[in-house]
């Protein structure tokens, strides 16, 4: 289950069933404005908050003594003294945990990494058993207010066997396609954000709700 905590007065949201450092921020907290708040509250140096240049591709990196990861769209963490975030303004936003390798990871996932199926390919980077994955999928546009072309609505359908309640016409669920893919790959253990970003913009950004905005909300996690 979703719930609220603080940081510093600001609100952010976490699952209860991820046993590590994580959350998805709000409109009260973008990162980029408070690394140092959000550094101060994980214990760890601002430079080893750790964010990719995000493309809307395939690209999954694992993190190293790089500080900069051009063109990606997922990372893997192994390392418990950094923290990585990618941010998010309707696009679903996927963090991942191994339990038994204790590794986490987080893929940017609007329909074009959803069409490239970036979470199972996130999954087998990790080289992790899906069975030990717990996924987290965080808010995003709902089901109701994700009209796309018939392209976007082909390319999705490709991605997954079981099709059933996903799409309407030219309609798809980008959290339910993410978690289907997943689940055919043998992911088990899921918690799904009933937030929307349209529905829910007074507590997250939309891309499409507010003229293209630049700002943006955000995914973190910590080992």
């Amino acid at each position: 289950m979703f719930k609220i905590k603080k940081i510093e007065n600001k609100t952010v949201y976490y699952s209860d069933i991820l046993p590590v450092e994580h959350f998805f921020t709000t409109r009260e907290l973008e990162i980029k404005e408070n690394i140092e708040l959000i550094s101060n509250y994980l214990s760890i140096d601002s430079s080893n908050l750790i964010k990719p240049q995000q493309v809307h591709g395939e690209n999954i990196e694992i993190v190293d003594n790089r500080k900069e990861y051009p063109s990606c769209d997922a990372l893997i963490l192994k390392e418990k003294n950094k923290a990585i975030y990618l941010n998010f303004a309707d696009c679903t936003p996927i963090i991942l945990y191994d339990e038994k390798q204790k590794i986490g990871a987080i893929s940017h996932a609007g329909w074009r990494g959803t069409a490239l199926g970036i979470a199972p390919k996130t999954v087998i980077k990790m080289k992790s058993n899906p069975k030990d994955i717990i996924a987290l999928i965080g808010p995003c546009i709902s089901f109701k207010n994700f009209e796309t072309s018939n392209e976007a609505i082909k390319k999705l359908k490709t991605t997954i066997k079981n099709q059933k309640d996903l799409f309407n016409f030219n309609y798809a669920d980008l959290k339910g396609i993410n978690k289907r893919q997943l689940e055919e790959i043998g992911v088990e253990r899921f918690d799904v954000c009933p937030f929307c970003t349209i529905d829910d913009n007074d507590k997250f950004f939309s891309y499409r709700n507010e003229n293209k905005t630049l700002k943006r909300h955000s995914a973190l996690i910590k080992l």
